[in-house]
């Protein structure tokens, strides 16, 4: 019996980013775009918790990342689709990085990793999002 997590946001990524990458592969040139973002709204999947981030992907949802927040030391919001959904990118503390790619309520989700890894590590929420 595991411990209760509380979810803030469990799903796959903003449907605008398949939408938009489709609409791309028309240029032919984009047609890797568009399969990547294929392959995300198949495969991706995020989880943020208040004890956790973890992200699913890779091949067939294969491959699975978590990460907890005492581990964090800084996240990058970087809006995408005029806003309607962005990419995170979560710093760790041994510099290696975590990219949540087409994630949609990016600016509240960037909100409340700041803050749960404030709590978790006596940083300001300021300080660990930019």
């Amino acid at each position: 019996m595991g411990i209760k997590e509380d979810v803030f946001y469990e799903g796959g990524p903003h449907i605008g980013d398949l939408i938009f990458n489709i609409l791309l592969a028309f240029t032919v040139i984009c047609i890797p775009l568009t399969v990547g973002a294929i392959v995300r709204a198949l495969w991706l999947r995020y989880r943020i918790t208040d004890r956790r981030i973890s992200v699913t992907g890779g091949w067939m949802g294969r491959e699975r990342t978590d990460i907890i927040y005492n581990e964090v030391v800084k996240v990058v919001k970087v809006p995408r689709g005029i806003g309607l959904w962005g990419d995170l990118v979560v710093t760790l503390k041994d510099k290696s990085r975590l990219e949540l790619r087409a994630i949609p309520k990016f600016r509240e989700i960037s909100e409340y990793i700041a803050e749960k890894a404030a709590k978790k590590t006596g940083k300001s929420a300021e300080a660990i999002a930019s």
